[in-house]
Parts: C-alpha cells; sequence; structure tokens
C-alpha cells in the first residue's frame, strides 16, 4: 500500500489517491469490462444462489466460488484500497436477469470483496437507492436514498460503498466521483492555516442519515493519518445540520470557513469525474478516498422505470489502516449482529434474496 506521507505537519498528498476527474475520465483504465467466462461463472452462481435460498447474514464467499473473477475481483480490492479508491465494472447481461437475479449476483460479487454490513436499524444488507417521496434535501426527515433532489458530495458509513444500476433516470441521475485527497491539496495550498482543521473532530447529525439511529449524533474528523495512509470521510450538509441540536458545540467561523471552502474545490470544473450508469454496471468506492454526489434524477410516470439502484456497505478486513472511531465505522455492524431469527419480522430484516430485492416503499 502506498504510503501518504502525511504528518503533523500537513503535507500534500502524492499517491494515486489524489486525482483529478477530468485527467481521469480521459482514460478507461479504472474501468473492468469482464469476459465471457466471467459472465458465465457468475450468471451460472447468481442463478444457484437464487435457488439455495440462503441466509444473507450466514452464507460465505467460499459457498459460490469464483475461479475465473478471483484475479479480478484481488485487482478491483487494490484499486479500491489503495489505488484511486474506485472501479467501474461492465459486461453483464442487462437483458436477461430478473431483479432477484440481479440482486443475488451484486451479493455474491460484495462477499467476495468484503463483509456486508448491516446499512440501517431495519438490519438491510442490500438497500435501495430508489425515489419513493418528492421531498427535497432540505426537508429534515427526508432520507437521501429515497429522494430525486440533488445530493451534496459526502461519504457512506463503511469501508467500501458498491451501487448496482437496475435500471438508469429518464435524465439525470449521474454519479459524481471527487478525491477526498486531491481537494485536501488544494485546500493546503490555497488555505494552508485551514487544512489542520480537518483533522479535528466534529458532531455529524446521524439521524439525518437514520431516522431509527440510537444517538441523534456522532463524531469524527475530516482527514486522518494511520500508518502513513490519508483517508477522508466528508460530508458538510450533515456536520451543519448537527448545529441544529443544542447539545452539539457551536461551529467556529474558521470550521464554517472550511466547509466552505471543501465543497466549492469539489463543484469546481474538472475535480469530479461523472458516470452515466448503465444497466448492470457496478460501482465499487472507498469511502475514505472517493466522495460522491448525485445530480438531480428526472423519473418516468410507472413506478417500474424509476432509478434503481442497489447498494452494500462493506467492510475490509485489513484492507486499509484506519484510526480507532474514524468516520461511522466504530458505529456500523456486521451481519450477524440482527439478534434476532430468520422468522421474526418484527424489525422488518429481509434477510432473504427474494425480499432483499424488493425495494421498501414505507421509509
Amino acid at each position: 500500500m502506498e504510503s501518504a506521507e502525511v504528518s503533523n505537519a500537513p503535507s500534500p498528498v502524492t499517491t494515486s489517491a489524489a486525482w483529478r476527474g477530468d485527467e481521469l475520465g480521459a482514460g478507461s483504465e479504472w474501468i473492468h469490462v469482464l469476459t465471457d467466462e466471467q459472465v458465465a461463472e457468475i450468471e451460472e452462481l447468481g442463478a444457484r444462489f437464487v435457488a439455495d435460498d440462503p441466509d444473507l447474514r450466514t452464507v460465505q464467499a467460499a459457498d459460490y466460488p469464483l475461479a475465473s473473477c478471483t484475479g479480478a475481483i484481488e485487482e478491483w480490492a487494490r484499486a479500491v484500497d489503495s489505488g484511486r479508491g474506485l472501479v467501474l465494472v461492465r459486461g453483464l447481461r442487462s437483458d436477461l436477469y430478473y431483479d432477484q437475479l440481479s440482486a443475488a449476483i451484486f451479493y455474491l460479487l460484495g462477499l467476495h470483496l468484503g463483509e456486508p454490513m448491516l446499512q440501517n436499524s431495519r438490519f438491510d444488507l442490500i438497500d435501495h437507492v430508489y425515489a419513493t417521496s418528492d421531498k427535497t434535501l432540505d426537508d429534515p426527515t427526508a432520507l437521501s436514498a429515497r429522494i430525486r433532489d440533488v445530493l451534496p458530495f459526502h461519504s457512506d458509513s463503511s469501508d467500501i460503498v458498491a451501487l448496482m444500476c437496475l435500471r438508469p433516470a429518464r435524465a439525470g441521475g449521474a454519479s459524481c466521483l471527487v478525491s477526498g485527497a486531491q481537494i485536501y491539496n488544494e485546500i493546503l495550498e490555497r488555505r494552508p492555516a485551514l487544512a489542520p482543521l480537518m483533522f479535528e473532530p466534529l458532531h455529524w447529525d446521524w439521524y439525518r442519515q437514520d431516522h431509527h439511529a440510537p444517538a441523534r449524533t456522532y463524531t469524527s474528523p475530516l482527514a486522518s493519518v494511520q500508518d502513513g495512509v490519508f483517508s477522508i470521510y466528508a460530508g458538510g450538509l450533515y456536520v451543519k445540520t448537527a448545529q441544529d441540536y443544542p447539545e452539539v458545540p457551536r461551529l467556529r467561523a474558521e470550521q464554517l470557513e472550511l466547509l466552505d471552502l471543501f465543497d466549492e474545490i469539489a463543484m469546481e470544473p474538472g475535480m469530479a469525474i461523472e458516470m452515466d450508469f448503465r444497466p448492470r454496471d457496478i460501482q465499487g468506492l472507498s469511502n475514505y478516498a472517493a466522495l460522491h454526489s448525485r445530480t438531480g434524477v428526472v423519473d418516468g410516470p410507472e413506478p417500474q422505470r424509476r432509478r434503481h439502484l442497489l447498494r452494500l456497505w462493506l467492510h475490509r478486513e485489513g484492507g486499509r489502516p484506519l484510526a480507532p472511531g474514524f468516520g461511522k465505522n466504530a458505529v456500523v455492524t456486521g451481519r450477524s449482529s440482527t439478534g434476532v431469527s430468520d422468522d421474526d419480522d418484527r424489525h422488518g430484516g429481509n434477510f432473504r434474496i427474494g425480499l432483499a430485492a424488493v425495494p421498501r416503499l414505507d421509509d
């Protein structure tokens, strides 16, 4: 793993994790196209996964070995852990899959890449990015995965976030990625006095991310260095909305200035790369290297034609050194932590692929 060479006296990040979107988009080395052999193996095991209907909390990657994909998955993991922090996988045959098979293939590939994590208090291991309301992001009751509004750059709550596109939007809905290390470098160059503030703990609005969260806030700095590796955790919106809670300390003027500058740099032309998802595209990214956002979504009137992505949160044991408690790593729990049986529906856990492939409509 490359060293970012950042110390208490901040220095620029000089690894491949620091990139500009206009330069990255000029090439295609971050796109992996599956071979016919790999697709055939993935489809065969995906169909067996559907037929077996295993418990999503206990099924293991070794139960469904992907011999022809082993080298490719190792390459994706290196790219995410210690490279640019992202990969786009293409080549699955979108016209042949029903949603349950797509979800099985996605979960199966996720198992080989990392350990699936619970994404909310309802114990969902596969979540859905699917608009169920016309709320906007400024509504405190809105969940970002359930609306069509533009989303600002942010980090999710796991080591890796993976998305599979089932259906793209009628218009818009592009996925935008930006390098956290490159933003840090820009801040260091333009306003060096603000850069050290990125390593100070901040309070984040947990309720706005999960209405059933056990607390209203949690704490984490924007940036961290562990074993010489620079990591980012960002999303100024949730830092600012946490200010609505009286128990949260007020942000200092220089902290507000940092948050505004961070967002300003992220939105500058050429900083981010924009991806238009094709059906069955799979995007994987490190939440500690690349931030993601989304352009506004225009859906068709029919529910079955709405933009629909599947989402996995994955833990990578030993994949990236992290300071204890950085981001939400300390509060997101593993898939065996539900404490309920498969036939106990009081908590609404969707532990079988048939249920997990269907979006909830009551969030």
